[in-house]
Parts: C-alpha cells; sequence; structure tokens
C-alpha cells in the first residue's frame, strides 16, 4: 500500500466548512472595494526574480531569507513565488501603461508564499487582499484606504477589536539623514543589541525599529525619531492625513516606530492592529511608495496601498463568532422516481428564486435521509413520497423552529417559501 501524502507544512488545506466563513469575508470585502472604486486586476503567482530584489531592497529578510526562488529549467531564469503583490501590480502598470490616461483604484486576491517557521496566523503560503491606488500624489487617497478598512471592519462586526496607527517616514533624503542617527545611537549601544539588530545596523538600520524582541524596547523607545526630521512637504502631507481622518470620526495613534518592512514605503504607512490574535496582530498595513514605479523602470508615479491577511481576518472571525451563511435554504427528500422528478423540478423552482438547495443522491430511507437534510444545517426539508408524487405537492418541514409541517402544491413551493421568509423576518444569510 502506497504512503499517505500530506501537504506541505505551512501550506494549509480549507475544508468546507471553513471555506464558508471565507467566502463571507471575500464576498463582503470585494463589495467594500467596490463601493471605492477600486477594481479588479489579476497578475501571475511567478515573477522574474529580480522585479522583488529590486522593488523589497537586497537586504531585506523577504529577500535574504524567505523568498521561495528556483531556476526555470527551459531557460535557466531565475524565478520566484510572490512573497507580496504590490510589486508585481505596478510590473503590471508599467507593462501595460496602466496609468496613461488617468489614475487607477486596484485590488488584487490571491495565495503568498514566504519560507519562514509556520505559526498562527503566519504560513508559508498565506492569502492576502492587495489594494492599491496608483497615480494619486495627495493624502486623501492615504485617508480614504484607512476609512475603507475601517468600514470593512465595522460591517464584518469586528471595528471594536482593531485600532488604527500611523506615521510618516519622510522622503529618501529624510530618511537617509535619519540613518544616520540611527547607527549613531545603536553603536553607542551595541552591546546591546540582538543578533537581528546588529545584522541590521548597518544595511537596514531602520528595521531595528520593529524588532519584537522585548530587551530591545527601551532601546528602540530612545531612539531618534525619524518624525522629528520630517521637511516641509512630508510634514504638510502628515498633518493633513490627520485632519481627514479626523474628519471622518476615524481614531488612529501616531507610532513613531512604525516603519513596515519592505524598503519601497515613503512617507504615510499605517498598521491596523489587534490584540487578540497574540504575536501576529497586524490585519492590515501598507503605505506610500511614490518611488517604486522609476525603480521598476516606469514614469515617476505617487501610489499608496496596503495588503490585508486572509487567514488573520478568518481567525478573528472565528474568535468572534461570526457565522457564515453557506448551508443550503432547503433539503429535498424524495423516495421513488415519480418522487425525484417532482424533487427535481421543486429544487430548480427555488433555484430559480435565488435559493439554495440540495437534493438528496444515493438513495436511503426517510429517516437516513432526514438525518442528512439536519446535518446539511438546511431551514427546510423538502418531503415528496408517493403520496405527494401523486398529488403533485410538497411537504415542507421548518428544520430550525417548532413550526408545524405543511402541504404545499408544487407549483407554489417559491411562494411559499418567500411568504415563510417573510413571516420569520429572515435575515441571517441563509437564503
Amino acid at each position: 500500500m502506497a504512503t499517505a501524502l500530506q501537504a506541505v507544512r505551512g501550506m494549509n488545506d480549507v475544508l468546507p466548512d471553513e471555506a464558508a466563513l471565507w467566502e463571507y469575508f471575500e464576498d463582503t470585502t470585494r463589495d467594500v472595494f467596490r463601493r471605492y472604486g477600486y477594481r479588479n486586476l489579476r497578475v501571475p503567482i511567478v515573477e522574474p526574480t529580480p522585479l522583488f530584489v529590486r522593488a523589497i531592497g537586497e537586504v531585506t529578510d523577504v529577500v535574504e531569507k524567505e523568498m521561495y526562488t528556483f531556476a526555470d529549467k527551459l531557460n535557466g531564469d531565475s524565478l520566484t513565488l510572490r512573497p507580496e503583490a504590490t510589486a508585481g501590480i505596478v510590473r503590471a502598470a508599467i507593462e501595460h501603461n496602466l496609468t496613461y490616461d488617468r489614475p487607477q483604484r486596484v485590488w488584487l486576491a490571491g495565495p503568498m508564499f514566504r519560507h519562514e517557521r509556520p505559526q498562527k496566523g503566519r504560513y508559508r503560503q498565506f492569502h492576502q487582499f492587495d489594494v492599491e491606488a496608483l497615480g494619486f500624489p495627495g493624502p486623501d487617497v492615504d485617508a480614504e484606504q484607512m476609512v475603507m478598512l475601517a468600514r470593512l471592519w465595522r460591517e464584518l462586526d469586528l471595528a471594536d477589536g482593531i485600532r488604527l496607527e500611523i506615521n510618516s517616514i519622510g522622503d529618501p533624503a529624510e530618511r537617509k539623514s535619519h540613518r544616520a542617527a540611527l547607527v549613531e545611537h545603536f553603536s553607542r549601544h551595541a552591546d546591546a543589541l540582538d543578533e537581528d539588530s546588529k545584522r541590521r545596523l548597518h544595511t537596514n538600520p531602520l528595521r531595528i525599529l520593529d524588532s519584537k524582541n522585548p530587551a530591545m524596547q527601551p532601546l528602540t523607545a530612545a531612539a531618534p525619531k525619524l518624525i522629528d526630521r520630517l521637511g516641509e512637504a512630508s510634514r504638510a502631507h502628515f498633518e493633513d492625513l490627520q485632519s481627514l481622518l479626523t474628519e471622518h470620526g476615524l481614531a488612529y495613534t501616531i507610532n513613531p516606530r512604525l516603519v513596515r518592512g519592505l524598503d519601497y514605503y515613503n512617507r504615510t504607512v499605517f498598521e491596523f492592529v489587534t490584540d487578540r490574535l497574540g504575536a501576529q496582530g497586524t490585519v492590515a498595513g501598507g503605505g506610500r511608495y511614490d518611488g517604486l514605479f522609476e525603480q521598476l523602470g516606469g514614469k515617476p508615479t505617487p501610489a499608496c496601498g496596503f495588503g490585508m491577511g486572509i487567514e488573520r481576518m478568518i481567525l478573528l472571525l472565528q474568535d468572534a463568532r461570526r457565522g457564515a451563511g453557506s448551508v443550503p435554504l432547503a433539503y429535498v427528500v424524495h423516495a421513488g422516481d415519480a418522487a425525484a422528478k417532482l424533487a427535481r423540478a421543486a429544487a430548480e423552482a427555488l433555484r430559480d428564486a435565488g435559493h439554495g438547495v440540495v437534493v438528496n443522491a444515493g438513495g436511503g430511507s426517510f429517516k437516513s435521509q432526514m438525518k442528512r437534510a439536519d446535518a446539511s444545517g438546511a431551514r427546510y426539508a423538502l418531503i415528496i413520497g408517493d403520496n405527494e408524487a401523486a398529488a403533485g405537492t410538497v411537504a415542507v418541514k421548518p428544520l430550525r423552529g417548532g413550526d408545524e409541517q405543511t402541504e404545499v402544491p408544487a407549483g407554489q413551493i417559491a411562494a411559499r417559501i418567500r411568504e415563510l421568509l417573510t413571516l420569520t423576518k429572515d435575515d441571517d444569510g441563509l437564503v
């Protein structure tokens, strides 16, 4: 007997019961993005490795340690499974001249890949919604994306558990000045640095500020703050952003240590964070990257965007016990050839009305079929036996309440179900 194979560690199956929650979250998210004018864009999962090296930064953790990179067997080109989506979206925008006649609001959803130690909410294959506003220079689009996410939290009934943190990391010249100040500060305390911080000291000292090591917190808290070194334009951008967030009634905290992990960011950076997921507390984060188009060979194009981890949002929804309505409205129980024919016709009539209906397959006694109906989560069992088939009727049995079973002419089944749903004020997503 052959050995059973298993999924790669950190690359997880999503089974039907859990997938229902994914569908609920994805449908809600797409609808919110649509209302703000964002349209779907899709790019390949595999891209040329230099794209990510140039975009993300050669001395970032992602490029140094986490990318799945391999040689194309056909021509030897170095290819990489995408570790994030922004670089691919900008590559596509440049390649197809997407912003030639107007700015673009786009979103992408799909898997990303990073080779790291799997843990709850952090996997080797993970899924994200990625949102980008391409060609918009002002803080109004930065605020728009934060307001849009806040709306999503409200619609998912998660707003109380998620908070917004913002910062400005300025423009390149300001970061260069800040970098020198950081190197000087941390060099004076070299003995207190952990190994990661020592490695980053002369390659990417800004990332030391993002250290999660508790022993490093006093040292990073005392470090020079980039926000104190902002020039006039960067400061005005950040102040305007804060005014817009206040205008929208969106609460926020300025976190001067918030830097994000990728090199292409400038000015605005932000994260929505929660305390409900342990160490993996960031559920969405991003910022402005006005230099990335030029960095990848395009024309100067301002842009702002964010990524949102789907697995972490699913964990939040599960923690909050938010259900998802993917169960059928009705399960059709039947026995006999005439009853089977009527069952199929009744099911199609309900499907025409937009309802989810499962027709029993594989036979079985009425008792066993009723057990399947109950296990399906359906609100109603539609029962058709010899008597019902002869009379052209359907028995409607509520499975989730104390109402009586009723007999309905088959041609009126959709109207009867609509009447029942109206009577019970059904708004829980089962229909």
